[in-house]
């Protein structure tokens, strides 16, 4: 009896020592994984450093940086944390979310110059999602939305929602085009100019465009000067006029 009571004490002793340490260890992996999130979300151009701090919701911006729809991956987070406690079939649920992080982290790394053979990463416990996010984070590439369309751009997992704040993406950009929101700024996958195009140059660094010149005012043609009526003359002149008495003859010679 008393061996079974120092078996349950030590027992509760391990665990009263292991789960502080647990707890620290998760905590810092949060704050470590927050911090590199909010690193990849600069590089995207999100607004608001608070959403890489946020928990689940920092996952819900993540999808869509990753033209994954966000509400896809919150259903999938949902169906792990509560599906997951099914016997049998739960350790399948369970991967519902990992599968939606990886479609997402796929994207995500293909836009900042990674391809998918750096995901596997993720098979380290513990640190092999935080190296990954750290590559990203502080790697030297750039964030580069054009690129080839997701294979799940034509179903529901595609990204349809317009945030405050968070970039719409150029695959989202169509389909939320008619609800009025703006336009991608980068050209489609695939896009090529025009042959012969060639684009204008840009002027040189400092210079500004000069101001339109307003048109000059239109005047209208001055009237010409208003002739006055001729008067016709009173007396016609001397020469038109007739003789009064004819002149009189000469006289004959005498002899």
């Amino acid at each position: 009896m008393n061996n079974d009571y120092d078996g349950y004490g030590a027992l509760l002793a391990f665990w009263l020592v292991l789960l502080p340490i647990l707890l620290i260890l998760a905590l810092a992996g949060y704050i470590i994984g927050s911090f590199l999130l909010m690193k990849i979300f600069e590089k995207a151009g999100v607004e608001g450093k608070w959403r890489a701090w946020v928990p689940v919701y920092n996952m819900l911006v993540f999808a869509k940086l990753g033209d994954l729809s966000p509400w896809v991956m919150l259903g999938a987070i949902a169906v792990s944390a509560f599906l997951g406690q099914i016997p049998v079939i739960g350790w399948l649920l369970s991967l519902v979310s990992i599968a939606a992080a990886v479609m997402a982290g796929w994207r995500v790394g293909l836009k900042l110059g990674r391809d998918w053979p750096l995901l596997l990463l993720w098979l380290i416990p513990g640190v092999g999602g935080l190296i990954w996010l750290g590559v990203l984070a502080f790697g030297n590439t750039t964030w580069n939305p054009a690129i080839a369309p997701s294979p799940w751009r034509n179903t529901f997992l595609k990204d349809t929602t317009v945030w405050q704040g968070i970039p719409v993406q150029p695959e989202a950009a169509g389909s939320v085009g008619a609800a009025g929101a703006a336009p991608a700024a980068y050209p489609p996958a695939g896009y090529q100019a025009p042959a012969g195009y060639a684009p204008p140059p840009a002027p040189p660094a400092g210079t500004t465009q000069p101001a339109a010149q307003p048109a000059p005012p239109v005047t209208p043609p001055a009237a010409p000067p208003a002739t006055p009526p001729a008067t016709p003359p009173t007396t016609p002149p001397a020469a038109t006029q007739p003789p009064t008495e004819p002149p009189a003859s000469p006289e004959p010679p005498r002899p």
